[in-house]
């Protein structure tokens, strides 16, 4: 499947560059320069090691059920320094005296929800929140949504986590979100990006696949800024899909368009009236370079001209680097609808799974018994484990099988997730032997919806060898246990690849829904043969988004420093090498499938 992998633009590697971003399983691997200044990054972050000394991380719940507000349980000495702000307004200090708490909230849009979160300046999450999205799907492959109900969405999720705070202690604002096309007219209207004239409908999701032809042709250019995003242009970006509405939406949508924002942008703009893009989405999803900025002669070879006109108006013509304060902070407007105060600091944006990996990269790992703590932070893979990158195939095939309705009634029966309750299921048939040997005749390519990374190849389909006559719970269990394997496959192929380039990856750090599920984490460390590493905080996703409120705000010199103070290590899972043998052959068998997919669409297409 497309989702369960993406690349990041990264610079050809030369003497000039440390190795660059990239982001696998939806997953960001952090830059560094050793005297770069951050604006010369390639996603606009400058990342430094060694970190400072972390606390042992406290035990947090799960997350709260959707639409649900949740002040998150911590250990005693941290709740009580988080709760002396509320109940007389500063951290207690010696001699009497009080320094005040300041807080800094992060706001995600993801597939299907938007989550805020209230962070304090040790990146402990106090207060969470969550609320739906409407998503629309006209026809196959279109995935539309609103930009007016994200951003209510927002209002809605912001307002609940500052529910009983000082304002004023409320420092900064950050946000990230998918890399959705948001389409508005000159003054600031939604455009309908579909047949049906709908103008609610103005935002084409991350998702959507429409853009099929125009992705072909702009490949078959071959230009020399396709080098920066792994050789081939994904469906996925938003030159494909810009091309595709100008083709087919001329004069309700292209014609009388005025602004093209990747939704973090979108998102910032709203707070501030601030139309500057980050550099993190420009640089990922739309071609722009850190070092030369656009291309005029990509936008004119693609049929895409209206930009180099009008000297890039409509898609960015101001670009900042991930955390910078964006204009006077957060507008009177803004700041009744998010329930804030005006003039709060708002940062230029991330793409989720970035944000995913500045909230757990740049943790503290000393006392862990890692490799990766005596090496450059280049030396660390975020995995960032969403619906992108992993739920979408997991539940497609889990969902689909003869046995789901009966585990549904188990699960519930038991008050578990129907992951935790097949989780507990292939500890019981396992018997005497490690789980992950229960696929030893079943074997599952992911790709139900193309491949993002390290193939970019929107063509490829999802493969299972070795299905029986069986369709009991059994069987949905242990093809459950495959697809989980698969994924984690996939993260080593694309490993594999980055290593190939140049870069050199020893540890990797998990976040996301599925870094919850310890066998989902397990078979990570078993098939990568790499220690995992797990956030104190698990929504660091969101830990992600604050902490570009805090540098926004001036509270921390750099964004490392802001990484190294708020976000620390919670767990650490080894791989056990005793299996390494096995998944080995796992692997191998892994690469087969698609070797033997792409010769049987070789034969089929043989005349």
């Amino acid at each position: 499947m497309s989702d369960w992998a993406s690349t990041v633009s990264d610079p050809p590697l030369s003497p000039t560059w440390a190795p660059g971003a990239f982001a696998g399983a939806q997953a960001l691997r952090a830059h560094v320069r050793e005297e770069a200044s951050p604006t010369r990054e390639r996603t606009g972050l400058a990342l430094s090691s060694p970190f400072p000394q972390s606390l042992p991380p406290p035990p947090l719940p799960p997350p709260p059920a959707a639409g649900s507000l949740t002040r998150w349980a911590v250990a005693p000495e941290t709740l009580l320094s988080s709760l002396c702000p509320l109940l007389g307004g500063g951290t207690a200090m010696s001699g009497g005296e009080q320094k005040p708490k300041r807080y800094y909230v992060g706001v995600d849009v993801g597939t299907g929800s938007v989550r805020a979160a209230l962070v304090d300046q040790s990146g402990v999450l106090l207060a969470f929140a969550d609320h739906p999205i409407e998503k629309w799907e006209p026809q196959f492959n279109h995935h539309e949504q609103s930009s007016e109900d994200i951003w209510a969405a927002c209002c809605v999720v912001t307002k609940k986590v500052v529910q009983g705070i000082d304002l004023n202690q409320i420092r900064g604002l950050g946000f990230d979100a998918t890399c959705s096309l948001v389409v508005l007219d000159k003054q600031f209207h939604p455009l309908p990006v579909n047949h049906e004239g709908d103008s609610c409908r103005n935002v084409i999701m991350w998702l959507d696949h429409r853009a099929v032809s125009q992705v072909n042709r702009i490949n078959e250019t071959k230009h020399s800024v396709l080098q920066y995003v792994g050789g081939v242009m994904s469906v996925e970006m938003q030159a494909p899909k810009l091309l595709w509405l100008k083709e087919n939406l001329r004069e309700t949508c292209w014609d009388k368009a005025g602004h093209f924002f990747d939704l973090p942008d979108f998102l910032s703009w709203k707070a501030t009236g601030v139309t500057a893009r980050s550099l993190c989405s420009l640089v990922c999803k739309w071609t722009y370079s850190a070092e030369k900025g656009w291309d005029d002669s990509f936008w004119k070879m693609v049929g895409l001209e209206d930009f180099v006109a009008d000297n890039y108006s409509k898609i960015g013509n101001q670009v900042l680097p991930p955390g910078a304060s964006l204009g006077n902070g957060l507008t009177p407007e803004a700041a009744r609808d998010l329930g804030l105060l005006p003039g709060i600091a708002v940062a230029a944006s991330l793409i989720d799974a970035h944000a995913g990996g500045l909230g757990v990269i740049g943790a503290d790992v000393r006392g862990h018994g890692l490799v990766c703590e005596g090496q450059p932070v280049t030396s660390r893979l975020a995995v960032i484990c969403g619906t992108s990158s992993c739920h979408m195939g997991i539940d497609h095939m889990v969902q689909g099988h003869a046995a789901f309705p009966e585990l549904q009634a188990k699960a519930t029966a038991r008050c578990q997730s129907i992951y935790a309750y097949l989780n507990s299921h292939l500890d019981l048939i396992k018997k005497a032997q490690p789980v992950g040997f229960l696929t030893v005749d079943l074997h599952v390519w992911p790709d139900f919806h193309g491949n993002r990374s390290p193939l970019a190849d929107l063509t490829l389909k999802g493969m299972v060898t070795g299905l029986t006559l069986s369709q009991d719970l059994d069987d949905l269990a242990i093809l459950y246990l495959a697809t989980v394997q698969a994924i984690a496959l996939g993260t080593r192929f694309i490993i594999e690849a980055m290593e190939a380039a140049g870069h050199s990856i020893s540890t990797l750090f998990l976040c996301g829904g599925l870094s919850k599920n310890p066998l989902f984490v397990q078979m990570h460390a078993d098939i990568t043969g790499m220690p995992v590493v797990l956030s104190q905080e698990v929504e660091s996703v969101l830990v992600g988004a604050a902490i570009l409120g805090a540098c926004a705000s001036g509270d921390f010199a750099s964004v490392q420093e802001a990484m190294a103070k708020m976000s620390k290590v919670g767990k650490v899972v080894f791989p056990r090498q005793q299996d390494k043998k096995y998944y080995d052959k796992k692997y191998q068998v892994f690469l087969k499938l698609v070797e033997h997919q792409m010769e049987y669409l070789a034969i089929m297409n043989d005349d």
